[in-house]
């Protein structure tokens, strides 16, 4: 057992493991704000690296680490409350390519604002849980303390997104607010409100997971620290579906520990080409997400 534990390819499932729930927080992050605006955000990843470096401010204080935590999603909250109310809320109604050059041109304006304060140096950012891996027989298995906090964070937070959307009545309100505006008014459902508070939980859940990959000991927090993970979970979301929670995760998780094997039997070079194979097969074969359903409609 000891020997089956600490073999490479458990080793790879673990690893991918703990990466997949990164990119599959990312994807849900997206989900959510595509499920309860219609927009497509590629500034997710710049917009909860903001609110994490406004919670370092507050952790140079000395604070500790869970107040740094709550701090910085609070400020995520925020900064997505602000970003719909100021920026956003002129975007919708208009043609899909506005919102697509309006976010990738935020998201170049925050990485450079972020670097002209507070610089292109990595900030680490000190955790009580060890990232040293845990020893069976005298060989490491690839969990450590740390990496169970990833998982669990990671998955009670999936766990509390699929739940509102599948079984509350603010979930239905959300997903209303974004497909039917007009009848939805018509109904008492304040739309305005909805759509706020769509940006506010998609920035909430981003800030989340940034604040885990900035807390690894090898990564630390820079501007472009949620650059390679947000094309990760952008891929996850695509293949999952725009539409599902569910599948945002499946997606996020099953190609994390896919590209896992793919570095350790293949070439960590591949691994991109590989993430982009994903994305292409799984467009052609299901251009709404494996896990979105199709609906007919009536001619």
């Amino acid at each position: 057992m000891d020997a089956f534990l600490t073999s490479r390819i458990i080793s790879d499932i673990l690893g991918g493991l703990t990466n997949g729930v990164i990119y599959g927080l990312v994807a849900l992050s997206l989900v959510l704000v595509w499920r309860s605006t219609g927009i497509l955000n590629f500034a997710q990843g710049a917009m909860p690296m903001i609110a994490t470096y406004l919670g370092m401010v507050v952790f140079a204080h000395r604070l500790g680490y869970w107040p740094l935590v709550a701090i910085s999603i609070v400020a995520g909250f925020g900064v997505g409350g602000v970003t719909e109310r100021v920026l956003v809320r002129h975007l919708y109604g208009k043609p899909e390519i506005n919102p697509i050059v309006v976010m990738v041109g935020f998201l170049i304006v925050l990485e450079g604002v972020a670097a002209a304060i507070w610089s292109t140096t990595p900030r680490g950012i000190p955790n009580p849980f060890s990232p040293i891996d845990w020893q069976l027989g005298g060989k490491p298995i690839a969990l450590s303390p740390f990496s169970v906090y990833e998982i669990v964070t990671a998955l009670v937070v999936m766990s509390g997104v699929a739940v509102l959307f599948r079984f509350t009545k603010l979930g239905l309100q959300l997903r209303a607010s974004a497909l039917a505006p007009e009848v939805s008014r018509l109904l008492g459902v304040r739309v305005s409100r909805m759509l706020t508070l769509g940006w506010i939980l998609s920035t909430g859940v981003g800030t989340i997971c940034t604040v885990l990959v900035a807390s690894n000991f090898f990564t630390g927090l820079t501007p472009q620290v949620m650059d390679g993970i947000f094309a990760f979970g952008f891929i996850a979301a695509a293949v999952g579906g725009l539409d599902s929670p569910v599948g945002a995760i499946v997606a996020g998780v099953s190609m994390g520990i896919v590209l896992q094997f793919v570095g350790d039997f293949v070439n960590s070079n591949a691994i991109i080409i590989t993430a982009l194979i994903i994305l292409i097969v799984s467009l052609m074969v299901r251009p709404n997400g494996l896990f979105t359903k199709s609906t007919a409609r009536r001619v």
